[in-house]
């Protein structure tokens, strides 16, 4: 092995070196696994929360729940068009944080009647809402342009951008509404966009149409509601183990590559959902008091640059 080659060995980062520790599992699915430390403190106290996109247990979705969970939020939210694991993801919270409040709730997110409908029942029950995390989202093709269809351009746009534009008309409404407990308007309205809605060549042309979509949508609303404390950012992660992307893991350690999965970008590794699900906390939580209209990149430094070769400098 030549020097170069050996000190390029010896300067891997635990998290390249070390394999990432079976978190076991509860009931029929598996923990969250996670990359970082524990994140102690009530970041969230007393704060209710809506979260679309909730049901996969590898999701974004789920793994943020545990986060405000941890941090002392007062109800949860649990949204998806697919409930088959809610009720699980409801008892796996109980369990570890009996003091939060869930409601598990069958939602379209691309539907006016039903993000309405959500938003109202968490007045009706709380007096307040405090985070809407629009988080669903689907991909439906790795086509080029020229087979792609417009039925599935329109479906992806529809589960990926319209919903953040519902989440953000109904979600605000909400977060405008004063009560004793909160006597002015404020609220953080997050929403997941992706790397691809930075960058192009990182997914699918309806894919990452509607992912740019997101962040602008979010922009936009932030200065719509300037001066009412609500609080409008785009989260843009990259290559994340969720539901979305298992058939790519799943491959890959079946052929004996998981290792090469992100390497393309500079922490050399994809990431899993509690990563995103960090982020997403800190932006809900008053700590992100002065951030408003970003789109905040979880992507290992993948969108930092240009694509390069291990070992060489572009």
């Amino acid at each position: 092995m030549s020097k170069a080659a050996r000190a390029r060995v010896q300067a891997l980062s635990e998290q390249l070196v070390k394999p990432r520790q079976d978190p076991g599992t509860f009931e029929d699915i598996p923990r969250i696994p996670t990359i970082a430390g524990d994140s102690n403190g009530p970041r969230v106290k007393d704060k209710v929360i809506i979260i679309t996109g909730a049901n996969s247990p590898l999701g974004i979705g789920r793994a943020t729940a545990h986060q405000f969970a941890r941090n002392g939020a007062h109800a949860i939210f649990l949204c998806d068009f697919s409930t088959s694991h809610l009720d699980t993801h409801k008892r796996e919270i109980a369990s570890l944080y009996p003091g939060v409040e869930v409601q598990c709730r069958r939602m379209d997110a691309g539907s006016e009647a039903d993000v309405k409908a959500i938003v109202d029942e968490c007045l009706e029950m709380y007096g307040r809402l405090d985070v809407f995390f629009a988080n669903a989202g689907v991909s439906l093709t790795t086509k080029r342009v020229l087979e792609s269809s417009a039925e599935d351009f329109m479906t992806v746009m529809r589960t990926n951008a319209l919903s953040v534009f519902l989440a953000v008309k109904h979600g605000a409404r909400a977060m405008l509404a004063t009560s004793p407990s909160k006597p002015h308007p404020s609220g953080s309205l997050l929403a997941t966009a992706s790397s691809a809605g930075l960058r192009s060549n990182a997914g699918a042309t309806d894919y990452s149409a509607s992912k740019a979509a997101v962040i602008s949508i979010m922009q936009t609303s932030c200065y719509q509601l300037a001066g009412t404390g609500i609080r409008c950012n785009a989260i843009c992660p990259g290559l994340i183990e969720t539901g979305m992307t298992s058939a790519v893991y799943e491959g890959a350690r079946a052929r004996g590559t998981e290792g090469r999965i992100g390497q393309v970008n500079p922490l050399g590794r994809g990431a899993v959902a509690d990563e995103v699900a960090r982020v997403a906390l800190f932006l809900g939580s008053d700590e992100a008091s002065y951030v408003n209209g970003q789109a905040w990149a979880v992507c290992g430094g993948l969108t930092a640059g240009h694509p390069y070769v291990v070992g060489k400098m572009a």
